[in-house]
């Protein structure tokens, strides 16, 4: 799937596209990654999703692991950026608003009964300061709500503005 990321160097809208990893080593940690997406990748039931520019398309700018659990509920399992695109030095913004729109997409696509349209992720870091902080940015940011003590929801509606936002 085609989406437009922001160049900050120029402000430029940049052409990326989001897919499967065919090919591409995917990230981890000894790369400046926090996941290690070259092994969680592997894991049964986790489909794996990279985001790359369309005239760079060796070098990921984001990586998402999405599964659905029990067969029914669709969780995102990881999400990252990739390094440097963190930071007051970051090349690219608009990566996490589009990986995490994929996988509100991916909810309405094979979420079942009750569970379609909702996507549930966890926010785990070891400091519970990062975490809150964290936390705060899905919920003003992307309209995440707080589920439980590290769980957190994207309802249907909440994730159609995404889309309508990143994706379309």
């Amino acid at each position: 799937m085609k989406v437009k990321i922001i160049r900050l160097s120029d402000h430029q809208e940049v052409v990326a596209r989001i897919d499967f990893p065919k090919g591409i080593p995917l990230p981890s940690i000894t790369d400046g990654w926090k996941f290690n997406f070259k092994s969680h990748s592997k894991k049964r039931g986790l489909i794996t999703y990279i985001l790359v520019c369309e005239d760079t398309p060796n070098k990921i700018e984001g990586c998402i692991i999405f599964q659905l659990k029990d067969a029914i509920e669709p969780y995102m399992a990881y999400i990252e950026i990739a390094p440097h695109n963190k930071g007051e030095k970051k090349h690219f913004d608009r990566v996490a608003g589009c990986l995490i729109a994929y996988a509100c997409r991916l909810s309405f696509i094979h979420g079942k009964g009750p569970y379609k349209g909702w996507l549930t992720f966890d926010v785990l870091e070891e400091d519970k300061q990062d975490e809150i902080k964290l936390m705060a940015v899905y919920c003003k940011k992307y309209g995440a709500q707080k589920f439980g003590d590290t769980t957190m929801v994207i309802s249907p509606e909440a994730g159609e503005n995404l889309i309508n936002k990143y994706l379309n």
